[in-house]
């Protein structure tokens, strides 16, 4: 049975209560991955569907009309991918969470995923101010045969203003479900202060932190090796770990301080799960400039 019939939802609230609402239904139908239902609530709209590797696989890049996340905003979405799907989700643009006094925004992202589809959910940065408060949850139910591949990379501060993350808050939680068994439960959480900023145990003076997950589909010990060696630069330098979850997913974990050296690392191991377990070289959309 498709764990869209099994799902267990997010205890949301009434949907009167948000914002901004974003939801999206693919369907496969005549060989083709369509974006079959979209409905979408300011400030969110998605790009009319693209098909860059062929009409198997669909391209969506998701908008947030108003530049920007403040405190007191709730947004919510729900993605759904019927059997035989293949998507990649990314954004057009960084996100940006603005400073607020000490008011929560919160965006909460459920994902469905029925027998044999597959998704990339590949966002780009999200840039938390200081003095920002942001909550964060994702939830990804997964059926017997679907295949999940996704990425988070936050920047704590506006680094390139010399700002750090000195007051604020930023919470995360990322939840990846089958069969109504877990298979991924992490949660993070930072309050903005010097010693967040400064101590090993927390940033250590670098700004940017980010987490590459990979589940549905067993790692083998090759792939793995090659991982490894993709990653073997970054992982000497303390800046990455590299590791199978319990159930042979792939986790990459990064601290470090450069946006380029993130997304080429995660997009190189984006890559070769792609072209080894999907048997086809992923094309990068258009909308990055990294």
């Amino acid at each position: 049975m498709s764990i869209i019939n099994q799902k267990i939802p997010l205890n949301l609230p009434n949907a009167g209560n948000w914002k901004g609402q974003l939801n999206l239904d693919y369907a496969y139908k005549y060989h083709k991955t369509i974006l079959e239902k979209a409905f979408s609530q300011a400030p969110f709209k998605v790009q009319r569907s693209f098909y860059p590797e062929g009409n198997q696989f669909c391209h969506t890049v998701m908008l947030h009309t108003a530049g920007g996340i403040v405190g007191g905003d709730r947004l919510c979405s729900q993605i759904n991918l019927q059997p035989e799907c293949q998507v990649l989700l990314t954004t057009a643009a960084a996100s940006k969470v603005y400073r607020s006094e000490a008011k929560f925004a919160q965006q909460t992202i459920e994902i469905n995923l029925a027998d044999n589809s597959y998704l990339e959910w590949l966002p780009q940065t999200t840039i938390i101010f200081n003095q920002a408060y942001y909550q964060q949850e994702l939830r990804v139910n997964l059926a017997e045969n679907a295949v999940f591949c996704g990425w988070e990379i936050h920047r704590l501060g506006r680094t390139a203003r010399a700002e750090q993350f000195l007051t604020g808050e930023w919470r995360s939680r990322w939840e990846v479900w089958q069969n109504q068994q877990p298979l991924w439960l992490d949660r993070q959480r930072l309050s903005g202060s010097e010693q967040t900023v400064n101590s090993i145990n927390g940033l250590n003076k670098m700004p940017i932190i980010a987490t590459f997950l990979w589940l549905g589909q067993p790692i083998s010990p090759d792939i793995l090796a090659q991982a490894k060696l993709l990653t073997e630069n970054l992982r000497k330098q303390g800046k990455l770990g590299l590791t199978l979850t319990q159930n042979e997913g792939l986790l990459c974990r990064y601290r470090g301080d450069s946006n380029s050296e993130v997304w080429q690392v995660f997009q190189q191991l984006w890559h070769l799960l792609r072209l080894n377990y999907r048997h086809q070289p992923p094309i990068k959309p258009r909308v990055w400039t990294v």
